[in-house]
């Protein structure tokens, strides 16, 4: 393990996918309609028929580089291997000092792949990835924890499917949704199926940023990374009022790379709203609703000083912290330095929470 016995465990961590995960693994008829990954003159990206724009990855690539080659656009063949092979990846963790990673895929390809609207490409393109990650865990299942990705087409069935298929393989012990299984972004009666699933079974839904069903393309955006919370509470609100939490009271839900510092504002406002509408409105709710955020809400962080000042506001077992290797906001190699400057003071209990303790009982890491 690295750094002696120091234990730091990333809640939020990522692949780096090799351009033929689909191809090789989908059936006949899917090989040439799959994401697939092309040379372009300024460096390599997914294309996918249908979307009007390639999806370039250069600042998912590049935790390590000189800042100077943080750039949007790179080739494959010139990054770092750990995103996509497991053996480099273990190397990489421990000249971080990372005990362990919860593993994600690359966002704005996995949001393509949500967005597929075709039901049975939808569904090849799932178990491909699916495929590949349990494959990538099984490496090192006691340092990895794969997220099985949950399908959103074909109904609730279709996805709980899917998610019998991979979990319990080694290393798959969590999942991920992209959309709420309906294919949409409003929760739908049929989606309560899946919840009861996972409920049974413990396992935490994982919403790494935001749901969302729109097509990606290139990565233009001048300052990215910043305000990655603005979907959640608008998630919380809708899952809480549509009674979620009161059908299925030991569901847990994680949103990734969210951070938390915004979050005694947010319930202070929703309580506030909820007491002043409730006579006339008449929500139905068991619990005030910061209640339901602080039993069955999980946000993870990777740089919120403002937040870990403010932990006596929030549950501290609800907060995780993650590196986001391989991608620009990573610290690597120096995450442990990151984490010491931003925890000066803070009481160890709590520190041990966020750091470790709360990501190895989330996802039964064995420390």
């Amino acid at each position: 393990m690295p750094l002696g016995n120091s234990i730091l465990i990333s809640a939020d961590s990522h692949y780096t996918e090799p351009g033929d995960i689909f191809i090789n693994r989908v059936p006949s008829k899917f090989k040439d309609v799959v994401p697939r990954m092309e040379r372009m003159e300024k460096g390599d990206a997914w294309v996918y028929e249908g979307f009007k724009e390639p999806i370039n990855f250069g600042l998912n690539v590049c935790a390590g580089n000189e800042p100077e080659n943080m750039k949007p656009w790179v080739n494959f063949d010139e990054i770092r291997a750990g995103g996509y092979d497991p053996k480099a990846r273990l190397e990489e963790q421990d000249r971080d000092g990372i005990s362990g990673e919860v593993m994600y895929p690359t966002p704005r390809l996995s949001v393509a792949m949500y967005a597929t609207e075709d039901v049975d490409l939808h569904l090849s393109i799932v178990r491909a990835y699916n495929d590949w990650q349990s494959e990538f865990c099984e490496h090192a299942p006691n340092r990895f924890c794969g997220l099985v990705m949950m399908p959103n087409r074909g109904g609730p069935k279709a996805t709980i499917e899917e998610m019998e298929r991979v979990l319990g393989r080694p290393g798959m012990r969590g999942v991920t949704m992209g959309c709420y299984p309906n294919g949409t972004t409003t929760i739908k009666p049929e989606d309560d199926m899946v919840w009861e699933y996972l409920e049974d079974k413990g396992i935490p839904v994982n919403i790494h940023v935001a749901l969302s069903v729109g097509r990606p393309g290139e990565h233009k955006v001048k300052l990215p990374g910043w305000g990655r919370f603005f979907d959640v509470p608008t998630r919380m609100i809708e899952m809480i009022f549509s009674g979620v939490f009161d059908r299925f009271p030991n569901l847990e839900i994680m949103f990734a790379e969210v951070d938390f510092g915004w979050l005694p504002y947010v319930k202070e406002q929703i309580d506030n709203n909820y007491q002043r509408l409730e006579p006339t409105n008449k929500f139905g709710l068991k619990k005030m609703p910061s209640d339901y955020i602080d039993r069955h809400i999980h946000l993870g962080y990777m740089t919120d000083s403002f937040g870990v000042r403010n932990m006596d506001l929030v549950n501290p077992e609800r907060v995780l912290w993650g590196s986001d290797y391989p991608h620009i906001s990573a610290d690597y190699p120096f995450s442990w330095r990151t984490i010491q400057s931003s925890t000066i003071g803070l009481n160890q209990k709590v520190k041990d929470l966020i750091t470790y303790k709360n990501a190895a009982r989330m996802y039964g890491f064995d420390i």
